[in-house]
């Protein structure tokens, strides 16, 4: 099994930064896709920003210009820099990464167990 552990969340003032972590670990041979997604009460899981492949990055509109994803590859481990936040920006973040595994060897599709970012003044 993976398991994605995120930390990085809290609570911030408007225009403030945030930076989260998301670390993979488990019978890991390869991660295809790393990324972040959001959830809001009442709404549907979105993407904000995921790193395909070796260096492909894709942003939500709503966050583009703002966060920054990276990755590390050899740490297992995705980033979120979160500046300029914004109220709407409130929400439960989930890491998530497409894994090969080698025990068995598998791909599948891993979420991490959320952490809330919040941002009021």
């Amino acid at each position: 099994q993976v398991q994605l552990v995120e930390s990085g969340g809290g609570w911030v003032q408007p225009g403030g930064s945030l930076s989260l972590s998301c670390a993979a670990s488990g019978s890991i041979l390869s991660i295809n896709t790393m990324g972040w997604y959001r959830q809001a009460p009442g709404k549907q899981r979105e993407l904000v920003a995921v790193i395909v492949g070796a260096s492909a990055t894709s942003y939500a509109d709503s966050v583009k210009g703002r966060f920054t994803v990276s990755r590390d590859n050899a740490k297992n481990t995705v980033y979120l820099q979160m500046s300029g936040l914004k109220v709407e920006d409130t929400d439960v973040y989930y890491c998530n990464a497409e894994v090969v595994t080698f025990k068995p060897r598998r791909t599948g599709t891993y979420w991490g167990q959320g952490t809330q970012v919040t941002v009021s003044s």
